[in-house]
């Protein structure tokens, strides 16, 4: 009993390994810091990041329990790859804590906003929202349209695979259309 416990949280430490390395290799695709005008910045990389989690968290909300609780493991490798990342940058341990809670409190207000427009497929209003979060309120909406198209994209692609491919951590994301370009 104990041992399939343990043999249990291993399985489970690979999945997230895996999952969380496909969700961070996609948003560190070049093509979004040199097409589809997020700044190559340690904020647009956090942007970026939160923009795929989201859409992951967005699929697996919809997941069996085995599904959610991949998902929290996910969540959680998040947030202690964004502390890590933090004391790397040079913030002194009193200052992190403080620094975690703004963090997660933008990332938790993206993931509400972005759900809002994801939801309704509206593109205009998602542009928007990644405009104001990515740039400053005063931003071109038309500056992310081509990110949001992509997100909306990846939302009708991850509805559309099997409960098993997020149970094992094989949830792949679309290629974006300028990468594949760039490389024929």
């Amino acid at each position: 009993m104990v041992l399939g416990f343990f043999n249990k949280r291993r399985v489970n430490r690979q999945i997230v390994q895996r999952q969380y390395g496909v969700i961070t290799a996609t948003a560190r695709q070049p093509c979004f810091y040199t097409s589809y005008n997020v700044p190559d910045t340690v904020m647009g990389r956090f942007e970026m990041l939160a923009a795929v989690m989201i859409l992951f968290l967005r699929r697996t909300s919809k997941s069996s329990e085995a599904g959610k609780q991949i998902a929290q493991e996910i969540v959680d490798a998040f947030f202690l790859d964004i502390d890590y990342s933090i004391r790397e940058l040079g913030v002194g341990d009193n200052s992190v804590p403080k620094r975690m809670k703004k963090l997660a409190g933008m990332f938790y207000g993206r993931l509400e906003r972005y759900a809002d427009s994801l939801q309704a497929h509206d593109h205009e209003q998602l542009a928007i929202a990644l405009a104001q979060n990515i740039h400053s309120l005063a931003a071109d909406p038309s500056d992310m349209a081509e990110l949001a198209r992509w997100m909306l994209e990846n939302e009708n692609h991850l509805a559309r695979l099997d409960e098993i491919v997020v149970e094992t951590g094989m949830v792949s994301f679309l290629v974006p259309e300028r990468l594949e370009t760039n490389n024929v």
